[in-house]
């Protein structure tokens, strides 16, 4: 299973052997994000320079986010997991390097002391699994 179902994306169509091009969840655009493959020689940018420093999807449920926990980590891509208070965060690198974030908001009726602050802690998935589980949304229906 491709990295990039972790998120939700389906493969829409391969160009060129190199282009992929992908459809979220529910979407109703032909394509939202489009990747093109380099490959592990292509030169990495210079530090300081213009790029993407940083993205992010939010998934609906906690459940999804240790379901992409689960795929990252079969994939070899899952880089790091952090506690943000009002947030749960999982990093990923795709096959060029570049790294990602895939994240699920807690409701904002429970945020609390979280509300001004953006700690970085370590994730304890199975405790917020215990805690939020069992398709626990952020977003009202």
């Amino acid at each position: 299973m491709p990295f990039f179902s972790a998120f939700g994306f389906e493969e829409i169509a391969r160009e060129g052997g190199r282009m992929a091009f992908l459809r979220a969840r529910g979407s109703s655009n032909h394509h939202d994000l489009g990747l093109l493959a380099l490959g592990p020689s292509a030169p990495r940018p210079p530090r300081g320079a213009t790029g993407l420093y940083h993205l992010a999807w939010e998934v609906p449920t906690i459940d999804d986010l240790a379901a992409a926990a689960e795929v990252l980590s079969q994939e070899g891509a899952l880089v790091g997991a952090s506690d943000h208070g009002a947030t749960k965060s999982l990093y990923g690198q795709d096959p060029d390097g570049n790294e990602f974030e895939v994240m699920w908001m807690v409701p904002r009726d429970q945020w609390g002391e979280f509300e001004g602050q953006a700690p970085i802690a370590p994730l304890d998935l199975e405790r917020e699994l215990a805690r939020f589980g069992q398709a626990t949304s952020s977003r009202p229906n």
